[in-house]
């Protein structure tokens, strides 16, 4: 485990893999880099793979008062740590805020890929409440962080109640509750884009690296029509459905596409 500074003066954790061309990637909620060690080790005969603790998460910092624009700048302190440039692959919504870096500084950015973003673009789900993230914030200050993911779970993943209380059983669980107070700083990220209304078009107009928008055949619904409402909307994007495959991706189906994608 090594760490690089960012902008802010924030220790941001990663660990380093493998040789050749950079690839970065940006876990969803309630992950940490060691839920990516399994795509990583496919990756890393082919790439120099970067796997990172986004700031509140592991062995990362957590400097206040959180801004997405800070998560930005994490992303790109690891970039110039891998030399001034990377591929980039986010997951959920990792691949939110990798959409938002890649917008945010184009010339740094090789190729993007990304897997199911959730934003809500039509009324095939129900919508998360309005104050969602205040809810989040509210829970957490209260010191109910089962609660928070709990909440998570059931208005942002659809989980339904009745599998929650066997959630809470399963070992998981408290690696979750952990995490739970950036589960506000990833509806930040989502920001608008979960009110069950189309992409607006131009929203990432400067994204104009090549970029694979990917969801599950296995999915819902909703997920899909997301990742190819993204694909849309992009300069210079394509969709792709890997079919078998759900949210919770098999590294093994993945990591021939991100191969072939970013080695093409």
């Amino acid at each position: 485990m090594r760490k690089v500074i960012s902008k802010d003066g924030t220790a941001i954790a990663f660990d380093q893999s493998g040789e050749g061309p950079a690839v970065i990637l940006v876990g969803g909620a309630l992950s940490d880099r060691s839920g990516s060690a399994p795509l990583v080790e496919l990756l890393a005969p082919h790439f120099t793979v970067f796997s990172y603790d986004r700031r509140g998460r592991g062995d990362s910092g957590d400097t206040a008062p959180y801004a997405v624009e800070r998560e930005v700048e994490d992303i790109e302190a690891l970039i110039n740590e891998a030399g001034g440039s990377a591929f980039v692959y986010g997951m959920s919504s990792g691949a939110v805020l990798a959409l938002e870096v890649a917008s945010k500084l184009p010339t740094k950015i090789k190729k993007l890929a990304l897997y199911e973003p959730p934003f809500i673009v039509d009324d095939s789900r129900p919508l998360p409440p309005k104050d969602y993230v205040k809810q989040l914030d509210e829970l957490t200050a209260a010191g109910r962080r089962g609660d928070a993911v709990e909440f998570f779970m059931t208005e942002a993943v659809g989980v339904p109640a009745e599998y929650l209380a066997q959630m809470r059983d399963m070992p998981m669980w408290a690696a979750m509750e952990e995490m739970a107070h950036t589960l506000a700083y990833d509806g930040a990220v989502m920001g608008d884009t979960m009110a069950g209304k189309p992409l607006p078009a131009q929203r990432w107009a400067s994204a104009t690296v090549p970029t694979l928008v990917m969801d599950g055949g296995e999915s819902p619904t909703w997920l899909g029509n997301a990742a190819q409402a993204v694909a849309a909307v992009l300069p210079n994007a394509r969709h792709r459905t890997l079919e078998g495959q759900e949210h919770g991706v098999a590294p093994e189906a993945l990591a021939p596409v991100l191969e072939e994608f970013f080695a093409g």
